[in-house]
């Protein structure tokens, strides 16, 4: 397959194709392109088609339970499962446990640990804040659904950075649907890890039909409050649907990278980061702004050099030839103002001593990697801070998932006589103002005589 790629001459000079610099012709149209190409928005104004269909498979889901789910599981994934099929025994985790290679088992458990230790630290769900007249309270959401891709490649990890999350908020049940993509199942690691962590509700059904399923609730699946996780762009779509059904973490599209590097940068770490989230599929996104030609340059040999030896390097090259982008500014207060007008999922920050200070000046991104030694990957699996992650442009009003995100909050207002007499007058007159003669009276009632 690699020596498919070189023949088709998507090297040297046709890599430089995806460099962008600014003064040359197009630049703010190319800029312009790049962004529509790769937003949310501009991803939903294209699936009118799609949008049409998940609202169809999720108003059948909705009227007909188990049975429309069996059915565009059958369509979808070519899998026929009953639907006392759709849950996997228990017994078929604890199995995948302990099968699982001992040596890959210690390296989650690390990971789990990791993550546990972070969310804890972050979570303020135990800070309620009380008042004589107004506080906050805040109480779990019960019942979560966990989306896990399994299509490309089996990922463990997401089960950890979704679940944990979840587990150290307290949430006491968790659903999680993974399609049948391996031998008409799910890849057994991914049932290990659900075992390790507790897991014990985990469906072998994916896509928009699963998503309904656990929106909506079906006659063997009950509905949940909240649905978080990546997939593909049906699953997302599907979550679209749903959100305010249910609440959702946010509308994620294809992996991506920006990376911000200045000519104090490794030109080999940043081709190696640009490939990284090259190869998760031939749509993910992977751009680098920098204020020196040379660096570009130099990003462009070592993209060659790498780019030969990947095992996934077909989807890493259509991925550059589509998606990717080096772009070259003139000051690097420009490169800033691109990357926080961009909000990519995972910003990287390679500018030598001077990386945390350009950190600071970053608005908008899911996860910030500062300096040379921080990787995606170190985030992926292993910082702490969960990898599901805005994208699409969409961390302009999205968050990183986080314990936080499953509790809610409840506003409490306790006044007494002698403080509801001291507002009365300026709540009456409000109320007033606005026509509302009941909701002034109910202050009249209690204040009056």
């Amino acid at each position: 397959m690699v020596m498919a790629i070189l023949s088709d001459g998507f090297m040297g000079s046709e890599l430089r194709k995806i460099m962008i610099i600014e003064g040359q012709d197009a630049f703010d149209e190319k800029i312009a392109a790049l962004k529509e190409k790769i937003s949310i928005d501009g991803v939903i104004r294209n699936s009118a088609d799609k949008i049409n269909a998940v609202r169809d498979i999720v108003r059948e889901v909705a009227a007909r339970g188990d049975a429309a789910v069996a059915e565009f599981t059958a369509k979808f994934d070519k899998v026929t499962l009953k639907s006392e099929q759709f849950r996997i025994p228990v017994e078929q985790l604890r199995a995948a446990h302990d099968q699982l290679n001992r040596g890959l088992l210690g390296s989650l458990q690390k990971a789990i640990e990791n993550v546990k230790r972070y969310q804890s630290r972050v979570f303020v769900g135990r800070n309620e804040i009380t008042d004589p007249s107004a506080g906050i309270r805040y109480t779990l959401i019960e019942r979560v659904g966990i989306c896990v891709p399994g299509a490309a490649a089996p990922l463990p990890s997401t089960v950890i950075m979704t679940a944990v999350p979840a587990i150290v908020a307290g949430v006491k049940e968790i659903a999680v649907i993974s399609g049948p993509r391996y031998n008409g199942s799910i890849h057994p690691v991914i049932l290990a890890v659900c075992y390790e962590l507790g897991i014990s509700e985990v469906y072998r059904i994916g896509g928009a039909q699963a998503v309904a399923a656990l929106a909506w609730g079906t006659q063997t699946i009950k509905k949940v409050q909240k649905i978080v996780g990546p997939g593909n762009l049906w699953g997302q779509l599907a979550k679209r649907e749903v959100f305010g059904l249910v609440d959702i973490d946010s509308i994620a599209g294809p992996s991506e990278v920006l990376i911000l590097a200045n000519d104090k940068a490794n030109p080999a770490f940043a081709a190696a980061d640009m490939l990284s989230q090259a190869e998760h599929a031939a749509d993910s996104s992977a751009i680098l702004i920098t204020d020196s030609q040379r660096i570009a340059d130099d990003v462009i040999k070592e993209l060659e050099k790498q780019l030969s030896v990947l095992s996934r390097s077909e989807d890493a090259a259509k991925s550059l030839q589509q998606y990717g982008a080096i772009i070259v500014v003139s000051d690097f207060n420009k490169a800033i103002l691109l990357a926080n007008d961009f909000a990519a999922e995972h910003l990287q920050i390679q500018c030598g001593a001077e990386s945390n200070e350009v950190a600071a000046k970053i608005k908008n991104a899911g996860a910030i990697f500062v300096g040379d030694f921080s990787p995606v990957a170190v985030g992926d699996y292993w910082a702490g801070p969960s990898h599901t992650l805005p994208t699409g442009r969409s961390a302009k009003f999205f968050s990183a998932l986080s314990s936080n995100d499953f509790v809610k909050s409840t506003s409490i207002i306790c006044y007494d006589k002698d403080k509801l007499q001291t507002a009365a007058a300026d709540i009456v007159k409000l109320a007033e103002t606005e026509g509302l003669t009941a909701h002034a009276n109910s202050v009249k009632v209690r204040t009056e005589n």
